[in-house]
């Protein structure tokens, strides 16, 4: 802590204290002038009469019975936050990890809350009042805002949006303007505050959503505003920009002073104080920042939004550096090589979300009554958590071939034609709704796809189909999901890529009758959907071909299947290698015994 900050608290700590002087200084001579004239420094309780103790105990339960009907009444209209001081929050920005650019944006508004005065009286600007955290749940939103507020050493008073509310009409309101009061206090009392309101879409919904307008008589009546959520937006509007309200000391000498000034002229009339600056900073989160009052977001309210993604790569490896820091952990997850493959892995995963699958880890190694975890228990905690427990049942011994067949064919496919694709597991165990499954991802980190990487993945998609039908002669109801996945794909590439071979685009329609459903738009329009039909129909034909000339590769990976029930990362690879070592080796044979005969 230092700047303005420091030096507003060390000049309001001065000032209790010749408060405390001059109210302990009074009492001292009035103990000293009761004992110079023979008293008790204290004066004694007064003696009640029989009459007065008779009405006493009636009197007692009647302000009993006032207290249980007022105190509820009270406590309703009191503010709902909980203040913790610096000392009391473990977070620094040292534990904030995968941030980048975000965290430099936050300590710079930190250093702004606490020399406030020079951007102020130097330099002539105005320091930020409101900061919005937006973005998915779990990347660090009140993480950061704890940190800041340990850094900048000042009171942070938490809410969440939801404890606002109340059953009493006016009581939220009430609420609201409790709340900015006791931020306003603090940050005179301490030279700063930091205001947290958690999930503030609970009371900042947009008043004009779901606009619905009524005709009475010739007047177009706007009903779209719930009175409920209009008030409370209102009051929030509105207290957003009383920050620097008058103190009620302040208050009180202004009221006293109009009445006096009423009888004096112009010239001898007092002048009333200026309310001093309050120096708060509100912050708030949510993950619905599209759904919130334009009026909140506006310059003077919010003055800035900061948007908390999903980590990058690197992100993530800072991350998995921070998390193992503090985790027990074999000695195979100190390697570059492994912590890298992990970050990779974890595309699209959270900072809570990473911080949870060591957790999960944690608890099967401890399961397995070892005392750290290692490599394999993060794969397996990965997969319990994106596709669920595993569930072995016992199927039939032809329904275990036709799905060992289904997801060879997947594997076969990818292995095939998915460039720069890891294959991770093959399974025929039971996970969810999945009675097998193949796991597999991009290498490399990349956010775009070419025309050829689509029609992969929709090759894939359609591989465990055809390798039914090349095996059984006809397939059965495992393709459903795969279908929907590769006509998702085929449609994107349709009417919102332009990679089917036009160039409209069908989100231009995002407020048509069908909404944001691009699929539906798509397979709504006869060209369109003739486009999906003949991407799914030649990219069949396609895979028929490849799985036709690779039988054996989808053959030694079934076998497998059965066998084992369950491939792991290399594991796959090194059966496609077997089964293509073998092949050689007979066509190597075969030309061997001609050469002999022809002899």
């Amino acid at each position: 802590m230092d700047g303005t900050v420091a030096f507003n608290r060390e000049r309001q700590r001065l000032r209790r204290l010749r408060k405390l002087a001059t109210v302990l200084a009074v009492v001292t001579v009035w103990m000293w002038w009761r004992i110079a004239n023979g008293e008790t420094p204290w004066p004694a309780f007064p003696q009640l009469s029989d009459e007065a103790l008779f009405w006493l105990p009636g009197i007692l339960i009647v302000g009993m019975l006032a207290a249980v009907m007022v105190v509820p009444m009270l406590g309703n209209s009191r503010s709902p936050h909980v203040i913790f001081r610096s000392e009391q929050l473990e977070t620094t920005f040292a534990d904030v990890k995968g941030l980048g650019r975000v965290l430099d944006e936050v300590g710079h508004t930190m250093r702004v809350l606490l020399d406030h005065d020079t951007l102020r009286n130097v330099m002539g600007g105005s320091p930020r009042r409101g900061v919005l955290f937006e973005g998915p749940p779990g990347t660090g939103k009140t993480h950061v805002a704890k940190a800041m507020a340990k850094e900048a050493g000042v009171p942070f008073l938490f809410v969440s949006a939801t404890a606002f509310q109340s059953m009493w009409f006016g009581m939220t309101a009430r609420k609201i303007r409790a709340f900015f009061r006791a931020l306003r206090k603090a940050a005179r009392r301490e030279g700063g505050a930091i205001g947290f309101i958690e999930e503030i879409d609970a009371i900042g919904l947009s008043r004009s959503s779901g606009n619905e307008m009524s005709t009475t008589g010739t007047k177009m009546v706007d009903r779209s505003v719930n009175n409920g959520t209009g008030g409370m937006v209102n009051e929030l509007l509105i207290q957003m920009q009383s920050f620097d309200e008058p103190t009620t000391r302040m208050k009180l000498v202004g009221r006293f002073k109009d009445l006096v000034n009423q009888f004096l002229p112009e010239h001898r009339r007092f002048s009333k104080q200026v309310a001093p600056y309050a120096n708060v900073l509100l912050i708030a989160a949510t993950n619905r920042a599209e759904a919130l009052d334009a009026a909140l977001l506006r310059p003077g309210r919010f003055d800035r939004s900061l948007h908390f993604g999903l980590p990058s790569l690197s992100g993530r490896r800072e991350l998995i550096d921070y998390f193992l820091g503090s985790k027990a952990h074999t000695s195979e997850l100190d390697t570059d090589q492994a912590r890298n493959e992990l970050a990779s892995a974890t595309l699209g995963y959270s900072p809570a979300s990473l911080e949870r699958l060591f957790d999960e880890a944690l608890l099967l190694a401890l399961r397995a009554e070892r005392p750290s975890l290692s490599t394999e228990d993060v794969h397996i905690a990965r997969l319990e958590i994106e596709i669920g427990l595993p569930e072995p049942i016992d199927y039939p011994a032809e329904e275990a071939r036709t799905i060992a067949v289904h997801e060879a064919g997947h594997a076969t496919m990818a292995h095939l034609v998915g460039k720069g694709r890891r294959l991770e597991m093959l399974s025929i165990i039971k996970r969810k709704e999945a009675l097998g499954f193949l796991a597999h991802r991009l290498i490399d980190e990349r956010h775009t796809q070419r025309r050829s990487e689509l029609i992969a993945l929709i090759q894939i998609s359609l591989g465990g189909m055809v390798a039914e039908e090349l095996f059984f002669g006809e397939s059965g109801t495992g393709p459903a999901g795969d279908l929907s996945a590769a006509t998702q794909v085929a449609a994107e590439m349709v009417g919102s890529l332009g990679l089917g071979g036009s160039l409209v685009s069908f989100r231009a329609l995002d407020n048509g009758p069908l909404g944001g459903n691009l699929v539906a738009k798509v397979l709504a329009d006869v060209q369109g959907r003739a486009s999906v039909e003949s991407i799914l129909a030649e990219n069949k034909g396609d895979v028929g071909r490849l799985l036709a000339q690779n039988r054996h590769i989808v053959e030694a990976l079934r076998d497998a299947l059965l066998t084992r029930h369950e491939l792991i990362g290399d594991e796959i690879l090194d059966v496609i290698r077997e089964a293509e070592t073998a092949r050689t080796g007979d066509a190597v044979a075969i030309i061997d015994l001609r050469g002999v005969s022809s002899q």
